[in-house]
This record gives structure tokens, C-alpha cells and sequence, in this order.
């Protein structure tokens, strides 16, 4: 699908000229977003005519989408290489999420480039997570049939474990930028795939208990209350 987008050109220099434009692409679709950047915009930062881009593009959509498609391969391929040595699911999650963090810190413009597409084309949105949710999935169903995952719907998993780290990542590597705190946000992201979040303590479950025995019932917004009689209707004796 990606050679129908792009004329991968087969000299050094061609693909010298090729990613430098690549990399005007991305810095432009960063700074101004995609519907306000240019050909020329993107010509002129790379330093190239503007005639030379449609030696490789035939338009400004198929160089982004050839961008999204590069995005969806490195971050999947980076992932698989990064988890490659694990040996069990967790240990897959926690590594998959660490070198994730790491990798979008240094490649913010990913989210720009995946996430603007909902805008451009709705379609291509859709597929990127499909896309990823399927080989999340696969992964996941490994380790259901090796016995390391309980009787869960793959897909509901693999659709939560994405969102959590596609959260994760825009709140500590977009917004605050702080790498410092990926091996904290990733010993916390493990708490809630080891069930000790919704579980209390002992102390806490017998505090719970107590709280519940000692509480106030609400007050009634009635001044009068009246309680249906089961046995209205029913005759009385001796009356």
C-alpha cells in the first residue's frame, strides 16, 4: 500500500532529498498542523525546489499518510524489538510500556501525525488503532492460551492497555515532559495490572465495614412517610 504513495528513489542522493523532506513534513505538520502547512512550506524547509517534491509525492495527502503509515511500522517494530526477551505477560506490559514512554518522549510528533489524522481523514484513524489493536491482540491471545490471562475479551484488553498507555504517554511526555518520571508512572501502571488498586488493606476493609454499621441513614425530604400494608385488602379478626 505505502508504494502507491510514494516514488522511493533509488540513489543515495535521492533519498537524501527524500528525507529531508520527510523531516520538513513532520516539523511543518507539528508546528502548523496539517491543513495549514504548505508544499512550499515544506519544500522550503528542506531546501529543495518545490517541483522536486512531486518526484516523490503525487500530493500532500499521500505524504502523510505515507508519514502515518512510517509512524504505525516504527513505533510496533521499536515495541516487538523492545519486548522480544520478556517471558511472561506482565513482563511484556511493564517493558512495552517503559520503552514506549521513552520512545515517544524523543518522538513527540507522533501523536501529532496519528492523532490529527481523525481530522483529515477519519477513515485512516479508524485503521491505525485496528491496526494496532490486532497485533496487540495477537499477543495477548499467546498469552491467554499459554494459561497467564483469565476469561477476558482480547480485544476489550488490548483496546484498555492502549488507551492507558496512549494516556500515559501524552500526560508525562507531551504535557509535562518529564522523563524522569517514567519509572514511577510505570511501577504505578503495574499496581493495576497486579489487582492491588480496588483491593483494601485488611485495616481498610475493616474500617469500611465499621463505617457502614455506624452510618447515618439519610434524612427523609418527606415530612410524613407512609409504607404500603402487604396485607391491605386481607379481612381482620374480631373486628
Amino acid at each position: 500500500m505505502q508504494d502507491d504513495l510514494i516514488n522511493i528513489p533509488r540513489t543515495k542522493r535521492g533519498r537524501m532529498t527524500l528525507n529531508n523532506i520527510l523531516s520538513a513534513a513532520i516539523q511543518v505538520f507539528y508546528e502548523k498542523g496539517y491543513h495549514s502547512a504548505s508544499i512550499n512550506d515544506i519544500t522550503s524547509l528542506a531546501g529543495v525546489a518545490s517541483g522536486t517534491f512531486y518526484v516523490y509525492f503525487d500530493s500532500k495527502y499521500n505524504l502523510y499518510k505515507y508519514l502515518l503509515f512510517q509512524c504505525s511500522h516504527k513505533i510496533r517494530k521499536f515495541l516487538s524489538q523492545a519486548t522480544s526477551g520478556c517471558k511472561t505477560r506482565l513482563e511484556v506490559e511493564r517493558v512495552g510500556l517503559k520503552a514506549w514512554l521513552e520512545f515517544i518522549m524523543e518522538n513527540q510528533y507522533m501523536y501529532h501525525i496519528i492523532w490529527e489524522s481523525m481530522y483529515i481523514d477519519y477513515s485512516l484513524f479508524v485503521q491505525y488503532y485496528e491496526t494496532f489493536c490486532a497485533a496487540y491482540k495477537r499477543g495477548l491471545e499467546k498469552s491467554k492460551a499459554a494459561g497467564e490471562l483469565g476469561d477476558i475479551d482480547t480485544e476489550v484488553l488490548a483496546y484498555t492497555l492502549m488507551g492507558i498507555t496512549n494516556f500515559l504517554g501524552l500526560n508525562w511526555c507531551l504535557f509535562k515532559r518529564d522523563p524522569s518520571a517514567i519509572d514511577h508512572v510505570v511501577d504505578e501502571f503495574m499496581k493495576i495490572l497486579e489487582g492491588n488498586v480496588f483491593k483494601p488493606e485488611p485495616d481498610q476493609q475493616l474500617r469500611y465495614k465499621e463505617q457502614a454499621e455506624h452510618s447515618v441513614p439519610p434524612k427523609s425530604r418527606f415530612r410524613f412517610e407512609i409504607e404500603v400494608d402487604d396485607d391491605e385488602g386481607e379481612e381482620e379478626d374480631g373486628a
